[in-house]
C-alpha cells in the first residue's frame, strides 16, 4: 500500500458548509471510494481553507480512475465544485512527496 497526501484550497466563504457536507457523505459515495481502492481516507481543513487529504491505496491513479467511472462521483464532484476555485476538486489535487515515514525508518512495515 502507498500513502498519498494531497492538498486543495476550499473557498474561505464556504468552509462551514464544506464541513457540514462532509459530516454526512452519501453512503453510495463511501462505498464507491472503498470499492475503488481508497483506504484510511481522511480530510483535514485549516481555517484559511487549506484542505489536506490522506489515503492509502495500491495505485493512486487507478483509484482516481475507478472513482471517475462512477455515477455517484460525477454527482458528488458537481456538487463540491462550488467550494473550490477552478471547478472539480478531483481534478485539482496537488499530491505531496513523502519525505519521511517513522515506520519505514524503524524498519517496520510501510
Amino acid at each position: 500500500m502507498r500513502r498519498v497526501c494531497f492538498t486543495l484550497q476550499v473557498r474561505a466563504d464556504r468552509l462551514e458548509e464544506y464541513r457540514e457536507r462532509h459530516a454526512a457523505v452519501w453512503p453510495e459515495m463511501l462505498a464507491a471510494l472503498r470499492d475503488a481502492g481508497w483506504h484510511d481516507y481522511s480530510l483535514f481543513l485549516r481555517e484559511d481553507g487549506l484542505l489536506v487529504g490522506y489515503l492509502m491505496t495500491e495505485d493512486f491513479q487507478a483509484a482516481l480512475d475507478g472513482m471517475d467511472r462512477t455515477e455517484v462521483n460525477k454527482r458528488w464532484q458537481a456538487e463540491m465544485a462550488e467550494f473550490f476555485e477552478g471547478g472539480r476538486p478531483d481534478r485539482q489535487m496537488h499530491v505531496l512527496q513523502e519525505v519521511f515515514n517513522l515506520e519505514s525508518q524503524l524498519g517496520g512495515t510501510a
